[in-house]
């Protein structure tokens, strides 16, 4: 009787226990109420030690806390589901009929599917429920295999799945893995042509993460061909839609061609890059011709302030090579005495308007507190990231006033210096500061002068080299990076680093300037330092296809904001749409604008809590110019046949469909499982009893009272 299949009664102490003062409570209840005074009649007597025996058994279970322990079994049916590629590319006419093959295999599923105890979905940008009415438009503007295995209820017990495609991603990740962990067979029927058609095709477009303004840089694509060989056409570049170079190429035998162009922009902000190349007649396919990216310039000039304790050589030197990257701007407050500097700049706005801070020993012992407490400021309130280097004019005293932002403690053991040499951790070559040299050239430079301290990495830190004396390795950090939040900084705790530039000079190695140059990109990756992120999930959406936003807000200490109206202002040529992100948790929110007219779009944003703008971000996309959908027009079999093979199921081709059925009969046979639920019951624990052992107690000592009793 309700597929019960084990019963068990467990108590926190002996049940022996229970069962003997439950034996005593009755026979407590029975010798109270034998002889009572008055005399009452036995119904009272009765109903009177009924209400004291339930009372005190309640008490019982609620001190030795019983509880039921139920299996039962459920026998979970075998279900097939089947999955219908409802997207656009499923409509190209590449002479195998491919969508009337799939209407077909589509009405005869739907005509076999109580067969099957089977279940009919269609995917696309999501998964979708067929009911019995419904059928195929072939309208999704992607297709994402990925949404399939990430939509399987774990409660079914699925005995097959089976996916109709031509098998061309064109959104979300491979699903090959998420498909091996549900331990289901996937059977694939592929639709479509395999068939190479004559075809030129703009693979790929290839440029530098870091572009700046006025500063010359390349940008390359790879163009593929079929049927084209010895022909010539011409590859344009466009930026904003506007033509930038041409280049004349022509298509060789191996299939695919490498076009660089020289681009210098003119302007900071995001670009919209365009690759195309000529249409030929007889191409199969136009829509692939023409290739899109957006790129980020920068704006040329990062305004860096070397900040010296005094005159040193190392302020010379790295001066020196960071005034050989044409996109910095470099100035310097060197002090000389407790009242004089070097410079007769305005100080306060040199503070104001850096980007990057040097600290190079500073603060000395004259620098004066009011000058500390301005970077300080900038560093903590404006997250302004910063590098410093330990020198003999490193007041420790003044230092600690910037103890909270340092990615180091320290505590001074003695006066002097000590000569170190580094030794790079080992997996620390890849690191974006050091990468371009090897660990031997690391580790081989020559020593410098570590002043006599105790120094620890903050828990937030990264040590990425620590020293030698002597080619023995001590745990004492060298190299130190931080990054909290939006805050970076990079300390360096030694001094006379300008021997590392002269050694590596005379053996033609970049080390000392590739690291400045390496650590001046990471302290000005700026991205991290926005208290409110604005993006679009991709650059490039298919006419019809959700836009959709997501948005980050932080406070000025980059704690996350949850309540803020996070608004955005979308334009194209024709248009202005308004739209109010919706709030998650933690900081993030979300939105989604219907893409109604193809074109390229720009957008701003802002959040706003309790009337005060916290910031903004503005960005670019584009719809419907190139229809990623109709990219690709050939079956994708290799994806096809992989996803079914590594899950033991099996690839057919359109043309022998029907075999999936004999298929699917076999495996339902096979699938029926039982499962074994288990449910534990406290039945000391309900706050019911407490309440019922006061109303039986309650009701006993108004029926004494009734009585006459004591």
């Amino acid at each position: 009787m309700f597929n019960v299949e084990k019963f068990n009664l467990a108590f926190s102490y002996s049940p022996w226990y229970f069962f003997i003062l439950f034996a005593a409570v009755i026979g407590y209840a029975y010798y109270i109420y034998k002889y009572t005074i008055p005399q009452i009649n036995l119904p009272k007597k009765i109903l009177l030690m009924t209400l004291r025996i339930a009372a005190l058994v309640i008490l019982l279970f609620i001190i030795f806390e019983p509880v039921i322990s139920l299996s039962t079994k459920k026998v979970m049916q075998p279900v097939t589901q089947f999955y219908f590629d409802n997207s656009k590319s499923m409509t190209i006419n590449d002479g195998t009929g491919k969508e009337e093959n799939l209407k077909n295999i589509f009405d005869d599923v739907n005509n076999n599917l109580n067969e099957f105890n089977g279940e009919a979905k269609t995917f696309g940008l999501n998964v979708k429920q067929i009911s019995n009415d419904s059928s195929l438009n072939l309208s999704e503007a992607n297709t994402n295999f990925s949404k399939i295995f990430s939509n399987i209820d774990a409660n079914k017990n699925i005995s097959s799945i089976v996916i109709i495609s031509d098998g061309v991603i064109t959104s979300g990740s491979n699903p090959v893995y998420a498909a091996e962990k549900l331990n289901v067979p996937v059977y694939t029927i592929g639709l479509g042509d395999t068939t190479q058609r004559n075809d030129i095709e703009v693979k790929n477009i290839l440029f530098n993460e870091y572009i700046y303004i006025e500063s010359p840089t390349v940008i390359s694509a790879t163009i593929t061909n079929k049927g084209f060989v010895g022909q010539q056409i011409k590859i344009t570049l466009s930026e904003n839609n506007i033509v930038i170079g041409n280049q004349d190429i022509t298509l060789t035998e191996e299939g695919s061609s490498q076009v660089n162009f020289d681009y210098t922009p003119r302007s900071p902000g995001e670009k919209k890059i365009v690759v195309s190349a000529t249409v030929m007649n007889g191409e199969f396919n136009k829509e692939n011709n023409k290739k899109i990216v957006y790129a980020n310039v920068l704006d040329n000039k990062v305004n860096v302030l070397i900040l010296a304790g005094s005159p040193s050589a190392d302020l010379s030197f790295f001066r020196n090579t960071l005034e050989q990257d044409k996109n910095l701007s470099i100035k310097t407050i060197t002090q000389i005495t407790a009242s004089k500097f070097l410079e007769n700049d305005d100080r306060n706005k040199l503070i104001e308007q850096a980007d990057i801070f040097y600290l190079i020993g500073f603060p000395g012992k004259n620098t004066p507190d009011d000058l500390i407490n301005k970077v300080s400021n900038k560093i903590s309130n404006k997250n302004t990231p910063f590098f410093i280097n330990l020198t003999e004019n490193t007041d420790y005293n003044k230092l600690n006033l910037l103890k909270n932002e340092l990615p180091f403690s320290f505590k001074k053991q003695g006066e002097g210096f000590t000569e170190v040499q580094p030794n790079l951790i080992t997996g620390k070559t890849d690191n974006p500061l050091i990468k371009g040299n090897t660990i031997n050239e690391w580790n081989n430079l020559p020593p410098v002068l570590q002043p006599q301290l105790e120094i620890k990495a903050k828990p937030e830190s990264e040590v990425l080299a620590t020293i030698k004396i002597n080619n023995n390795v001590i745990d004492n950090p060298l190299i130190i990076t931080r990054r909290l939040g939006s805050k970076r900084s990079l300390a360096i705790t030694a001094k006379d680093l300008w021997k590392w530039k002269l050694e590596t000079a005379t053996k033609n190695l970049q080390l000392f300037d590739l690291f400045i140059n390496n650590n001046i990109q990471w302290l000005n990756s700026s991205e991290e330092k926005k208290q409110v992120r604005i993006r679009t999930t991709k650059k490039t959406y298919a006419l019809g296809e959700p836009v959709e936003f997501n948005a980050q807000v932080y406070d000025e200490s980059f704690n996350p904001v949850s309540d803020a109206e996070v608004k955005i202002k979308i334009k194209n040529k024709n248009s202005i749409n308004d739209l109010t992100l919706t709030p998650l948790e933690n900081g993030l929110y979300e939105g989604t604008l219907a893409s109604e007219e193809p074109g390229d779009y720009t957008f701003t944003g802002e959040a706003v809590r309790n009337n005060t703008k916290l910031g903004g971000d503005a960005g670019s996309f584009n719809v419907g110019e190139v229809d990623i959908e109709m990219v690709n027009t050939s079956m994708d079999k290799e994806m096809l046949s992989t996803l079914a093979s590594s899950t033991g199921g099996e690839f057919i081709y359109y043309k022998n469909y029907k075999k999936i059925f004999e298929l699917l009969k076999s495996r339902l046979e096979k699938s029926k499982v039982e499962k074994i639920e288990k449910k534990e019951i406290d039945l000391w624990s309900n706050e019911w009893l407490m309440g019922v052992m006061i109303i039986l107690l309650a009701a006993e000592w108004f029926f004494r009272k009734r009585t006459g009793m004591l």
